[in-house]
């Protein structure tokens, strides 16, 4: 068994995050790829950090940044995955709904489905899957299966999988749909009411972590070398500087990956 093919092997849920992630490719190729640019940034960057300061002492953080590196893109179809659930979040609502009226109308599930897919960028990609196929000769309830493990958002699962359970005992599609989206609107407000409480204390650590403390430090680094005569070289200043520009920057990606679709109407 290959390097690469053993470590795809100890991670048994990534060829369905692949999947739902729209990435076509194996487990073990998407990991081999991922040692690959990790190899490649980690060497780029100790070959820039040892032009800039000269000194073979910054070979040790190779090991370092390359394991951190590989175990940041790796997490790529995560982060990929998030985001597409995000953004289904904030169609969900609107899409929902949209639908109930359509049933509502006498409008025949298949026909809702086509207009769903013409009208909603992100939710529509699912439901013209769906109809593709159907259209090819799949079952209504073969192609919702499919669609169901696709779908990276749990939203959209519920929804597909209520119209499923619905269609399987002959009751109203409509009304089943309309607790659904009644369920997920509020468990949207509560995540709202939870983001809100968790922005203070996130806020206060960012201003004491990449904004008082750097400041106050280089400060004082700059004081020290005055009084002790002698001076903080540039590549210790810039990379001072990026490292508060990474904390920053991090913690913008926290907050931003915190905050919940804010379709609530």
């Amino acid at each position: 068994m290959s390097f690469y093919k053993s470590i795809s092997k100890s991670m048994p849920d990534l060829k369905l995050k692949l999947f739902q992630a729209r990435i076509d490719q194996e487990p073990e190729f998407y990991v081999k790829k991922t040692f690959s640019t990790a190899l490649f940034l980690s060497v780029s960057l100790v070959i820039i950090a040892f032009s800039i300061m000269k000194s073979p002492g910054v070979l040790i953080i190779f090991p370092v940044l390359f394991f951190f590196s590989f175990f940041y893109f790796l997490r790529f179809v995560d982060v990929k995955i998030q985001k597409m659930s995000r953004n289904i979040g904030q169609e969900i609502i609107f899409a929902g709904r949209f639908l109930i009226i359509e049933l509502q109308s006498g409008v025949p599930l298949y026909n809702a489905f086509v207009n769903m897919s013409k009208n909603y960028e992100v939710v529509g990609g699912f439901f013209a899957e769906i109809v593709e196929q159907v259209n090819l000769g799949t079952t209504m309830e073969d192609a919702l299966n499919d669609s169901i493990n696709k779908s990276p958002s749990p939203e959209l699962r519920k929804i597909l999988w209520q119209i499923l359970n619905t269609m399987k005992t002959g009751a109203n599609v409509a009304e089943s749909l309309n607790a659904v989206i009644d369920q997920i609107v509020r468990q949207q407000q509560i995540d709202v009411k939870e983001y809100g409480r968790k922005l203070n204390p996130m806020a206060m650590f960012y201003m004491m972590m990449a904004v008082i403390v750097p400041s106050l430090g280089t400060m004082m680094i700059i004081v020290l070398a005055t009084f002790m005569g002698f001076t903080v070289p540039l590549s210790i200043l810039l990379i001072i500087s990026a490292g508060i520009g990474f904390v920053q920057f991090m913690f913008y990606a926290v907050i931003k990956s915190q905050r919940p679709p804010m379709e609530l109407d």
